[in-house]
């Protein structure tokens, strides 16, 4: 049996999958907590990540790793591989006016043209900007700049801070992959490379990409770095000072790199093993969902998001749509609400039952509600980008207020936010003709029976699991055949589309007058 290992580094948690690659049968697990906060320090991913692969029974008997994870996050590094501050996480808000000057500075436009998106607050160029602003002291140190999965990568084969890593702080051994790429707002997506003046219009000082002569090769899996030879690989304050930031070297789906030296934090990992190029978690999970051109997926959970499959990269200017890549080669657009499952959260606990009484009590009422519709925006949103909204109840009356109207207006307002964003999204021209819809709302049976009306899409709803480490795994198993493999997915239920273009009418009417 050959094995493969998945990682899941997400905000919360780290995750790991010893994966059968033939078949893609879980064989083993481990987990381990990440602290609570939207600034962490990186080496508490590390902490996790061993404690994660020692829970796992280890990995002396797997042949290839990869590691999805949160995206966006900034993690600046000095000249000598050391982390400069916290890590910066995608929900880190505090880089929200940075997001706001650099969009007024470049123009919306010219932002989603040249890298299919425009900056908001979670996006790494923004964090950038915020530091050179606030920090200049640390700004002025940063000698590369990693996204959260990239610097585990890099410390998984042996590179790290000068003497806490075998093989010390190589700089242009740092490698991502083009979905995490795309969340950083200097990478132009559809040309699958940097765009070197949007790092710099956010950090304000050159950027450079790993230089094109070194790029992957199924080779090195044979051959490990000298790592003495310094003249190959600078890293004083000059040399970074006139070479510029490094950047990651971005890798294709089945390109990899070699765990190139013993690491003493995870000792059940052998040299040469392969090592994927990671990617973004909602990548990840498409990969995981085995998503292909035409699937939707919808993930409900503390907050939504919409992504499809597309051929073509998409750009949108209004800002409502992200155009991201895939981890496959593709292009994977994407909308995020800041409402999901805590609407049924906060109705739920209005009504004093549980979750699967206020399913019971949802499906009980008619499609529509009686005319009863929740605007959702309990804490603001996203997209629309409505910041400081609150939730609205509309068409109230003594007839039509009951607890079973109220909770069916819960779970309709949260699909329709969710598609709203899938119509930004088709109207970019990306197809939809199914909806995979995944999360921690995803098993409710109100919540899958309302997503097939308002989608008018037929629904597969899964068995709940780990997808962004099981996407993780597949990309793992990708670099060792050379074959994307297409693993059977365990469905929970389908549904067929059971269109109600009532529901999303009357919710639009509303919308229409708050905008």
């Amino acid at each position: 049996m050959t094995l493969v290992a998945g990682v899941d580094s997400s905000t919360q948690s780290c995750k790991v999958l010893i994966v059968d690659a033939a078949s893609g049968r879980v064989v083993r697990e481990g987990r381990a907590a990440h602290p609570d906060g939207t600034a962490v320090p990186p080496e508490a991913w590390w902490r996790a990540l061993a404690e994660a692969i020692d829970a796992a029974g280890g990995l002396a008997d797997v042949d290839a790793i990869a590691i999805g994870g949160q995206q966006h996050g900034m993690v600046a590094l000095d000249a000598d591989g050391r982390v400069i501050r916290d890590a910066l996480l995608w929900n880190d808000t505090r880089s929200a006016a940075a997001a706001a000057a650099l969009t007024d500075e470049l123009g919306a436009a010219e932002y989603a043209r040249r890298t299919g998106s425009v900056p908001v607050a979670s996006f790494t160029a923004t964090k950038l900007r915020w530091l050179r602003d606030a920090e200049p002291e640390n700004a002025a140190r940063v000698a590369a700049v990693a996204l959260p999965h990239d610097w585990l990568t890099w410390r998984l084969r042996g590179y790290g801070p000068t003497g806490e890593s075998p093989l010390g702080p190589v700089l242009d051994e740092l490698v991502t992959d083009r979905s995490d790429a795309s969340g950083t707002a200097y990478f132009d997506t559809a040309r699958g490379e940097y765009d070197l003046e949007l790092a710099q219009l956010a950090l304000g000082r050159p950027a450079r990409a790993a230089d094109p002569s070194r790029e992957a090769d199924p080779a090195r899996a044979a051959a490990q770095p000298d790592p003495t030879a310094a003249s190959a690989h600078p890293t004083s304050a000059d040399s970074v000072r006139f070479a510029g930031i490094q950047l990651p070297r971005v890798l294709g789906p089945a390109e990899f790199r070699v765990v190139d030296a013993p690491i003493p934090a995870i000792r059940t990992l052998r040299p040469g093993t392969r090592v994927g190029a990671g990617a973004g978690d909602n990548a990840a999970a498409a990969l995981g969902l085995d998503a292909r051109p035409g699937d939707v997926v919808v993930s409900i959970g503390t907050s939504g998001t919409v992504f499809a499959v597309s051929e073509t990269p998409v750009a949108d200017p209004s800002g409502a749509v992200a155009g991201f890549a895939d981890a496959a080669g593709a292009f994977l657009p994407l909308v995020a609400t800041l409402n999901a499952a805590r609407v049924l959260d906060a109705v739920a606990r209005l009504l004093g039952v549980d979750h699967g009484q206020l399913a019971e009590l949802a499906l009980a009422a008619a499609p529509g509600a009686g005319g009863v519709v929740l605007q959702p925006y309990f804490e603001g949103e996203r997209t629309p980008n409505l910041p400081d909204a609150t939730a609205s109840l509309f068409g109230l009356t003594l007839a039509s207020t009951t607890r079973e109207n109220l909770a069916r207006a819960a779970v309709e307002g949260m699909l329709c936010g969710l598609a709203d964003g899938l119509d930004a999204v088709t109207r970019l021209g990306v197809p939809a003709a199914s909806i995979r819809l995944i999360g921690g709302a995803a098993r409710s049976r109100a919540v899958g029976a309302v997503a097939a009306q308002v989608f008018g899409l037929p629904v597969v709803i899964p068995e709940p699991g780990e997808y962004v480490a099981r996407g993780a795994a597949v990309q793992a198993t990708w670099v060792l055949t050379g074959e994307r493999p297409s693993w059977p997915l365990d469905t929970w239920a389908e549904l067929a589309a059971d269109p109600r273009p009532e529901v999303r009418a009357q919710y639009a009417a509303h919308a229409v007058r708050t905008a």
